[in-house]
């Protein structure tokens, strides 16, 4: 006889209870970052017309890593790959309803069909945040400025990550000015230089060579050496730093210092590969030496909702994602102590108490106290193994003597400690603990 395999489909992971509530934990976090912005919380469906995403996203994810299947009215549709065209196509809906600036996050799962590694998954969770109606540079800094505010709420210093940012614009002035390449060219160069830090110098060396027309490649290639070797505005070529593009990422820097947010960096190779991006563009990137690489990022998309045949709305937005956060907070030591949604276990003490001892959970759950009930018959050393793995805050022991006297022993898991009390107080104290908890929480989110 043949079992079926207890592995999940390559690519996608099981969530255990202590999984989720590390995966909690980073989406309320997002949560909370978002609506103190002042986001409101949206959703696409799972699945969407493959044309949506043929139309604009990059190629590399329509061709090879989308899962699209014909359904039975013999449509083409996939499963959404990312968030950007979904939330595009509601605004453009519903463009004359909406009020501008519209703020609009999301908390989603999202499957590509590509290589498993770490940090990368078929199915992936992500936050999605979108400004949409803002054409200057505020919309951009109010991004960029929340993304440097997610990290420090996990608890990151700006010594663990950097935001390094750039502009499609000034990318524009690079590839066709500077570097003299024609539209088909300038594509082909962009795309190498997303792929830089994943090749060696040679092989960067000799894939921009090849771009080149023939007998230019010896003086281009010493152009990209200057722009690569710029680390800052200041030191890039005369053309390229005398353009209105630096201008106006050197007012965005101005302006995030202005408001705190001492993260960001200029970086001239950055790309960012999706087709869709039209200015500003950044990505934020862990400065741990075990795991120096880019997390998230986002940018501009001014030209996506004209894609439905109505008016541009501009557009900025970012997108987080779970994994590499949950990678980012293992890897510095900022995982939290992380406690279960079960607020106190009940052990039943006795053959005939159960009855009793479920009417008083049914009491405590009146008073909003979640509260398992050991319900098995085991003896008493057998119920507190089982309920010491659960890891509970307080466990409860309940009897015929407690039950008469509705008064119970109460063991604080954290303190080891063991205090009679009476339903009232045993209420009170589990509600404390909870405001103990969410206050912390707060704390952590705002640096108090």
């Amino acid at each position: 006889m043949s079992y079926l395999s207890t592995q999940s489909y390559k690519g996608t992971r099981d969530y255990y209870p202590q999984d989720k509530l590390l995966q909690n934990y980073i989406f309320a976090t997002w949560r909370r970052v978002a609506e103190s912005y002042g986001y409101e919380e949206y959703m696409t469906p799972l699945l969407e017309s493959f044309d949506l995403f043929a139309a604009k996203t990059g190629q590399e994810i329509v061709n090879e890593q989308t899962y699209s299947f014909t359904d039975r009215g013999d449509r083409q549709v996939v499963i959404r790959p990312e968030m950007t065209p979904g939330v595009s196509r509601m605004v453009a809906a519903r463009r004359q309803e909406m009020a501008y600036p519209a703020r609009l996050y999301s908390i989603a799962n999202f499957m590509r069909y590509e290589r498993p590694q770490k940090g990368r998954e078929r199915e992936f969770w992500q936050m999605n945040v979108d400004l949409f109606g803002v054409e200057g540079l505020e919309a951009d800094i109010e991004i960029i400025s929340m993304a440097d505010a997610i990290m420090k709420a996990f608890g990151a210093t700006e010594k663990m990550f950097t935001i390094k940012v750039n502009s499609r614009t000034l990318i524009d002035v690079m590839m066709c000015d500077y570097l003299e390449l024609d539209v088909m060219q300038a594509a082909l160069m962009i795309k190498l230089f997303d792929r830089k830090d994943k090749m060696s110098h040679e092989e960067f060396r000799d894939a921009a060579a090849d771009i080149f027309d023939d007998g230019k490649a010896t003086e281009g290639l010493g152009r990209i050496a200057k722009l690569v070797g710029a680390k800052t505005m200041q030191e890039l070529p005369k053309l390229v730093r005398e353009s209105k593009p630096v201008q106006d990422v050197q007012q965005l820097f101005d302006q995030l210092r202005l408001r705190g947010t001492h993260s960001a960096v200029f970086d001239i190779t950055l790309m960012r590969g999706f087709d869709y991006y039209t200015d500003v563009v950044f990505e934020v990137f862990d400065l741990h030496p075990d795991n120096r690489r880019a997390m998230f990022g986002g940018g501009r998309y001014d030209g996506l909702v004209s894609l439905f045949g109505v008016d541009t709305v501009p557009t900025v937005g970012m997108a987080p994602g779970a994994t590499m956060m949950e990678e980012f907070l293992t890897t510095h030591k900022l995982v939290p102590k992380l406690r279960p949604a079960t607020e106190a276990y009940m052990l039943v003490l006795g053959d005939k108490t159960l009855p009793a001892a479920q009417s008083l959970a049914t009491r405590l759950r009146a008073e909003g106290v979640r509260v398992a009930v050991d319900i098995t018959g085991r003896k008493l050393d057998k119920q507190l193994k089982s309920a010491i793995k659960l890891n509970v805050p307080f466990l409860l022991f309940v009897g015929e003597t407690e039950i008469a006297e509705d008064r119970y022993t109460v063991k604080f898991t954290a303190e080891a400690s063991e205090h009679k009390m009476s339903f009232e107080r045993l209420v009170a104290t589990i509600h404390d603990h909870r405001v103990q908890d969410d206050e912390a929480a707060v704390n952590r989110l705002f640096d108090v």
